[in-house]
């Protein structure tokens, strides 16, 4: 039969929560402003370049015959455009119009944590604790 976790296991895991409910919060108030759901705010973030539809359900991290549906939304909202990438005439970029853009950059005035919650941390901290989540993930 497995240990229970320790105390300090038990703090941190509670920190993870309380980290990932104020991220969560303040991305669903600030998308909310604009009758956004979090993750069409998130695809429009990923959209101030033009980018191919792909990389966008990879920042989501969500499979992309689903991004199909943000985008159309964001679109018809007027908040992106598509167009076919000069490259590859079979992908489709999306980039944020005028209009997104300006929705962008108040979504990111309303969610400082949300945008970098690993802003208080240095670079070597940063990699520090991606090394410490690859070992949990790994174990």
């Amino acid at each position: 039969m497995p240990k229970p976790p320790d105390e300090l296991t038990r703090e941190i895991v509670g920190l993870f929560a309380a980290i990932n409910r104020r991220y969560t919060q303040e991305s669903e108030a600030a998308a909310t402003t604009h009758d956004l759901t979090p993750l069409q705010a998130k695809a429009l973030l990923a959209t101030e370049d033009p980018v191919p539809m792909r990389r966008i359900a990879e920042r989501l991290h969500a499979e992309p015959s689903n991004v199909t549906v943000i985008i159309d939304r964001l679109e018809s909202s007027g908040l992106v455009e598509r167009s076919p990438d000069p490259g590859d005439r079979r992908v489709k970029r999306v980039a944020a119009t005028t209009a997104g853009r300006s929705v962008a950059a108040d979504l990111r005035a309303r969610m400082p944590f949300a945008a970098d919650p690993l802003a208080p941390l240095t670079a070597q901290q940063r990699e520090n604790l991606r090394e410490l989540l690859q070992l949990i993930l790994e174990a």
